[in-house]
């Protein structure tokens, strides 16, 4: 019987945190400082992959990776390459997800806060370099265009991704320990 409780608990808080990626998402779309959004929504993958496992991080990035498409975020990608769009939206959110909880699995054997932080390091950082990886495979030409007279590799870094990766590794590397933790405080009552 314990078991379909824990199975039920794992259900309900996934499903709870799949709703907060999506809402997230949503919100997220109002808090712009280049031609992205910042996003929120990794602070949730890092909680959901630390307390439910790989499965579950790597369905709240899929989650995450079609919230974007839905929202409209990924729009000057679609114009583009509708098909390049899907695959690198997606499998950046699948793999941040994955990795992260691959990470957490790996690293809370030994210590869970570190594990954690570790975690909300890896998260942000696989999101982005999965990004500029697929800019690189499917959107090469547009994005040479955009960078005009600048160096490409330069432009991607600095102007694509700069800004809204150091903020969303900020806002990963405070708000997911102290998630995490208070989560399990509230578990043990």
């Amino acid at each position: 019987m314990a078991k379909v409780s824990f199975e039920t608990k794992k259900m309900v808080g996934i499903a709870l945190i799949t709703a907060i990626v999506v809402v997230l998402q949503m919100v997220s779309m109002l808090l712009r400082f280049s031609m992205f959004s910042i996003t929120l929504v990794l602070v949730p993958v890092v909680v959901g992959a630390a307390l439910y496992g790989v499965g579950a991080g790597a369905w709240l990035g899929l989650v995450f990776g079609v919230a974007v498409l839905l929202t409209g975020d990924a729009a000057a990608f679609l114009a583009v390459s509708v098909p390049g769009t899907i695959i690198t939206v997606l499998l950046k959110g699948i793999l941040a997800g994955t990795l992260t909880g691959v990470v957490y699995k790996l690293f809370s054997k030994k210590n869970d806060t570190l594990a954690v932080a570790i975690s909300a390091v890896i998260c942000p950082m696989v999101n982005t370099g999965v990004f500029l990886l697929g800019c690189l495979v499917f959107f090469f030409d547009t994005i040479k265009e955009w960078a005009g007279s600048e160096n490409v590799a330069s432009y991607m870094i600095f102007s694509l991704v700069g800004i809204n990766f150091l903020i969303e590794l900020g806002t990963n590397i405070l708000l997911a320990p102290a998630a995490v933790r208070i989560i399990k405080i509230g578990k043990k009552m």
